[in-house]
């Protein structure tokens, strides 16, 4: 069963009623004051005119302002309109001459002039002052609804954002004590056997560090800032694997230094290393960052393990669900992001327009 929410009810209230008041008004109240009795095909000539109206507007709403106006396709839109309203000006005087009105109107004018007159009588109140009121008070409901709708639509994506940025702040929290006291035990061990290694892993631990506690205060970062963070991290955690595993990293060359969210790739990358490395059998992690014009695309491969099945709408790792919900409210539209097993791996596959 289908439920509406009341948000979809208002919408729908709304429609409904301003297209009653424009039907009894405009094409049902203004013919019922002439005092005339109308024939038939006077009242399918209206309907007819109603339905085209009904359907201009919807065409118009649902794709000529927001495809043509919208995107800056003002002639196109100005076209689609004018042909509209000489198609619904033509369409109306085929019928009128199909059905012969004229000729039924004619003969109901005669009769009524014949009878006295083709005005009513004097009534108690003037309707066409109170349609009018009535339309005033449709559109102004209409109005102040959509307005609170809009108020009530801001306010939860603040409260949205503010939850994101909370999140954001968890997710930092919880890198810092998990993977950092990891790596510098990894970098203690390594100081027995390799100082310079142990140098500059601990050099790229600051960089992290540093990045993670200054940089992510920011709503976006560069993409170059965020690749080096990946790449330290790829270094940092590979001091943890044995030869059996095999990291592969490419990034993208030329590199157009574009704005992103901070931390919008590290979910996709952690979760590889989590589930996708074994320490008795052979594996691999393949992860490359393409772009092509405003396109920003991460492809993360990891080998499979029948005990180490996951998909991203498990709440593990360092906030896959958190990253999914971080696309959501920052590239609405404008982002797919493809998880499953293809073979002998899983495979991540995430799109982004970062304009």
């Amino acid at each position: 069963m289908i439920s509406l929410s009341p948000r979809r009810y208002v919408t729908i209230l709304t429609h409904v009623l301003i297209w009653s008041l424009l039907g009894i008004f405009l094409l049902l109240w203004q013919p019922l004051t002439w005092n005339v009795i109308l024939p038939t095909q006077f009242w399918i000539k209206q309907a007819f005119l109603f339905s085209l109206l009904v359907a201009i507007f919807y065409i118009n709403a649902l794709f000529g302002v927001p495809r043509l106006l919208l995107r800056n396709r003002i002639a196109w839109f100005v076209v689609l309109n004018l042909l509209s309203v000489l198609l619904v000006s033509f369409l109306v005087q085929r019928l009128e001459v199909f059905i012969n009105m004229r000729e039924y109107m004619e003969r109901a004018y005669r009769a009524a002039r014949e009878a006295g007159g083709v005005m009513k009588r004097e009534d108690w109140l003037d309707y066409f002052s109170l349609m009018t009121a009535l339309m005033v008070l449709g559109i102004s409901t209409s109005l102040t609804a959509v307005q609170n709708w809009q108020k009530d639509m801001l306010l939860r994506q603040t409260l949205e954002r503010e939850k994101i940025n909370s999140e954001l702040s968890f997710l930092k929290a919880q890198i810092n004590p998990h993977f950092f006291f990891n790596t510098l035990n990894n970098i203690y061990a390594l100081t027995v056997v390799d100082v310079e290694a142990a140098r500059e892993s601990l050099h790229n631990l600051s960089r992290m560090m540093r990045y993670v506690l200054y940089e992510t205060q920011q709503e976006k970062v560069m993409l170059s800032h965020e690749i080096d963070f990946v790449q330290d991290y790829i270094k940092l955690m590979k001091l943890r694997l044995t030869e059996k595993v095999v990291v592969q990293f490419e990034a993208p060359t030329p590199l157009s230094d574009v704005p992103i969210a901070p931390m919008l790739l590290l979910p996709f990358i952690e979760n590889a290393f989590k589930h996708g490395v074994s320490a008795v059998q052979a594996s691999h992690i393949v992860i490359v960052v393409r772009q092509q014009g405003n396109l920003l695309q991460l492809e993360v491969r990891n080998t499979l393990f029948n005990d180490k099945k996951v998909t991203l709408d498990e709440s593990n790792g360092i906030g896959l669900v958190n990253t999914r919900r971080r696309l959501d409210l920052l590239y609405p539209s404008r982002y797919t992001l493809e998880a499953g097993e293809k073979g002998s791996e899983y495979v991540v596959n995430l799109k982004l327009n970062v304009t």
